[in-house]
């Protein structure tokens, strides 16, 4: 192929752009109630003994989770399955997708059961500063035995996405989680503070049941849209089916893989669980919740544009893979890299300028102080660092996947193993919980490095003058628009007679509408190309009808 050919701008099928848009609003509004859920959290709980409890113990079926359900086998199974659809068509699909399904409720609860037994163990490696404090231990091992039935659940939902995804269906599945998070506050209110007295529970305790009731939504809201493609689920048993050894294969180094990163996970709690207040050398109760609110703000334009993004590439680019159409693979991979550049740098930019406004409009209520806020803000600009390396790589792993190559993003995975608990050992004394979420954004942005460098060689070329021309462009606008943003931040506050809330919801606004505004002329004007297919993306086909009209 010619460097000329090699180096054009990406011109991918525009159905990309248009699936990671519905995607986008349906995770959206996902994030909208996650926030919503967290409000609950720190209005009842803030950041304290409970709350820590309750998201390490949480963490427990989630780590599960990521290893056995939504990171491996949502990418091993999408590919196969998709590459099944492809060749073989929809009937030998629907049988691959029952075997998938029994081989997995089968492994899944021995490994859960497993995991009830062995609570106390887990929960002590995870958190041993936890059993510091007393009762903060038990509670934790309380509180994970009961959401343990989740792992289950949310398996079966992320089969039941995969199989949508395979039949370019996004809307419904993208929004499961949304419902997860409806049955999570629904049901928790009413278990912990309406029903708690009757049942025997604490409100904590309601909360967790909670999480059960969302699970169990986020797979059955998917039930009708699966039933409608024909797809019904039969009990079927057979190790001989090449795809399900292709399945088992993909996911064992993406296991590995995924491993690596819960592995991380588990460094940074357990740094978090054992951090010393220097006042009163005793293990404060805060960090790990700290770090989740913060982290929280994170998953919304991971999950809107990066997830969003990676969901709707993944099943186009498994199908070019399958007709070997490697010149058709590098375009849609290029294009989707420059739609996460342009939506996650600027968001970037913002929740650094925007944090603590924007923690305190929020979460400050209730239980949730003013001196939560400045822990939970400053952990948010840190991780914001590393924003669209962690949105990046979301797209790029499963593109290794879609290569039947589970072995590179594995290797990178265990290799930050070594940078996470490094980092974390230089910051934490020093920065705390805020050099923990310094960690991880170097963590994710090498491994973005790693493995763009690795894709490289695998395709040869991915129109790398194009998208470091582009990624130059974006981080001049979002800083100019960091600029605008403060600046207009800082006028409302001095010239309106407001404070509090009031004073919030007027500033948090007025700064985000200047910024996006301030972004796209500034884009306009430094000519990237793919502004308007981003707008797109989050809602420009709305306007373009308007516009048509």
């Amino acid at each position: 192929m010619s460097t000329a050919e090699a180096e054009k701008t990406p011109q991918p099928s525009p159905s990309v752009a248009r699936q990671a848009g519905v995607v986008g609003l349906a995770v959206m509004a996902s994030r909208v109630l996650g926030l919503v859920r967290d409000q609950v959290f720190a209005a009842f709980f803030g950041a304290g003994l409970q709350y820590d409890a309750f998201l390490t113990a949480f963490r427990i079926p989630n780590l599960l989770r990521d290893l056995f359900a939504e990171g491996a086998l949502s990418a091993a199974f999408v590919t196969t399955f998709s590459q099944v659809l492809e060749a073989k068509g929809k009937d030998e699909a629907a049988r691959l997708a029952n075997r998938v399904a029994t081989a997995m409720v089968l492994v899944i609860a021995v490994i859960s059961i497993l995991a009830w037994f062995f609570a106390p163990s887990i929960v002590y490696w995870l958190a041993p500063g936890f059993f510091d404090v007393p009762g903060k231990g038990d509670l934790t091992i309380h509180l994970t035995r009961v959401m343990i039935p989740f792992l289950l659940l949310v398996a079966l939902a992320v089969q039941a996405m995969g199989v949508l995804n395979a039949n370019n269906r996004f809307g419904i599945p993208s929004l499961a989680s949304a419902f997860f998070n409806i049955g999570s506050i629904a049901g928790g209110l009413l278990l912990g503070f309406l029903l708690a007295q009757p049942l025997g529970i604490t409100a904590i305790e309601g909360m967790a049941y909670g999480t059960l009731i969302g699970g169990f939504l986020q797979f059955a809201v998917q039930w009708p849209s699966l039933r409608r493609l024909g797809y019904r689920y039969r009990p079927m048993f057979s190790l001989s089916d090449p795809a399900l050894r292709q399945i088992a294969m993909l996911m064992g180094p993406a296991i590995i893989g995924v491993a690596a990163v819960q592995i991380n996970v588990f460094v940074n709690t357990n740094f978090a669980s054992a951090i010393v207040d220097a006042t009163t050398a005793k293990v404060l109760n805060g960090p790990v919740s700290w770090l989740n609110y913060a982290f929280r703000f994170m998953q919304f334009p991971i999950g809107v544009f990066g997830v969003a993004i990676a969901t709707a590439t993944l099943p186009a680019i498994a199908r070019s893979a399958a007709r070997d159409d490697i010149v058709e693979f590098r375009q849609m991979l290029a294009h989707s890299l420059v739609l996460t550049f342009l939506l996650c740098i600027p968001s970037a930019f913002g929740l650094i300028v925007l944090g603590r406004p924007i923690v305190a409009l929020i979460f400050e209520h209730g239980k949730f102080t003013g001196y939560d806020t400045v822990q939970t803000a400053d952990a948010l600009a840190a991780y914001s660092i590393g924003l669209a390396g962690y949105a990046a790589v979301k797209v790029l792993s499963p593109a290794f996947y879609a290569l039947k190559d589970a072995r590179t993003p594995m290797l990178v995975s265990l290799g930050s193993i070594v940078v996470n608990y490094l980092m974390n050992s230089l910051l934490v004394r020093r920065y705390g919980h805020v050099g923990l979420a310094m960690s991880t954004s170097i963590v994710a942005l090498v491994n973005f490095a790693l493995l763009i460098l690795l894709m490289r060689r695998k395709l040869g070329r991915i129109g790398g003058r194009h998208l470091s021309r582009t990624f130059g462009k974006i981080c001049l606008a979002s800083f100019v628009m960091a600029i605008v943003v403060w600046l207009v931040n800082w006028q409302v506050g001095v010239q309106l007679p407001l404070k509090g809330t009031l004073l919030r919801l007027v500033q948090v606004p007025s700064a985000i509408a200047a910024g996006a505004l301030s972004f796209y002329f500034l884009c306009r004007m430094l000519g990237v190309q793919e502004l308007d297919e981003a707008i797109g993306s989050i809602g420009g086909r709305f306007l373009n009808r308007l516009r048509r009209r």
